[in-house]
């Protein structure tokens, strides 16, 4: 099984037709959905086939029961999620040229403690984003369930997740947790690994730094690195989420430990495949 650690949130969605009017109107495409990294993980791997479990806080409202419902629905284990609080947002503006920018507000995700060694029963994979090692009680929280994890043999995933926490954090500080954190597995794209200047196998760890429609880069523990190419999907004009289930492909993918390029291959399909329903 898969156990996801982090954020399960409400998604909205603007598609600017243009640049923004400046104290006035500007037409809008405006969507809802499920989101959150760590769900959003969760979630694809389920999809894929995979056992799935999501650990984390939502808020004690329609929203957050509505989320739980489709997680469920989708065939995670949803049966460990905390409750309290209020259910936080991210509001993804993507602007007429298809860039991203994101407004996380993320409420009762951060106030999540008092973990149970039973969040990792049956679990061979903890997958954690960044965002849950940062700020709140959540962040704490993740430590340990890290550290029980490595005493379990349990492997341990990490998506750097954002430049702007790196930024926010301070580079040294990021190099510094991940360093206690010591995962087997980390996922950063093009500009995260620009900003940390992964050029290698990170800390040690299987790292992969992925490039949108360029070839991903497998940084290998033995100081090799395997390029494996993208699939291209034209006329995309939403890519939020992408990242994310190229980790599920990947982390879904069985040995994915030994034969890293087989399960990159496994997580452009799976990115691949949210892409085209974006078209």
């Amino acid at each position: 099984m898969l156990a996801c650690l982090g954020d399960l949130v409400e998604d909205v969605i603007v598609r600017l037709d243009g640049p923004v009017n400046v104290a006035s109107d500007t037409h809008a495409h405006i969507s809802r959905r499920r989101g959150g990294s760590a769900a959003n993980v969760a979630a694809r791997a389920a999809e894929l086939g995979h056992p799935a479990r999501f650990l984390g806080q939502v808020g004690v409202d329609a929203i957050g029961t509505a989320l739980i419902a489709e997680l469920d629905a989708e065939g995670v284990d949803a049966s460990m999620i905390r409750r309290g609080g209020s259910t936080g947002t991210i509001v993804a503006l993507v602007d007429h040229l298809g860039e991203r920018s994101m407004l996380t507000d993320r409420q009762a995700c951060l106030d999540l403690h008092d973990p149970d060694p039973s969040w990792l029963d049956g679990v061979a994979t903890l997958h954690v984003p960044f965002y849950s090692l940062v700020g709140g009680a959540v962040a704490a929280t993740a430590a340990t369930v890290i550290g029980w994890a490595h005493r379990r043999a349990v492997a341990v995933s990490i998506d750097v997740s954002s430049t702007a926490i790196i930024n926010e954090v301070g580079v040294d500080e990021v190099v510094r947790r991940l360093v206690d954190a010591a995962p087997n597995v980390v996922f950063a794209n093009a500009d995260e690994a620009t900003t940390l200047d992964i050029r290698g196998a990170f800390i040690g760890a299987l790292t992969v730094v992925k490039r949108g429609s360029r070839s991903a880069l497998i940084h290998q523990i033995d100081g090799t690195t395997v390029e494996v190419d993208a699939i291209a999907v034209p006329g995309v004009n939403d890519t939020t989420g992408a990242g994310d289930a190229f980790a599920a492909g990947f982390l879904a993918s069985p040995g994915w430990a030994e034969n890293p390029t087989a399960a990159c291959e496994a997580g452009h399909r799976a990115a691949a495949e949210l892409l085209r329903s974006r078209c």
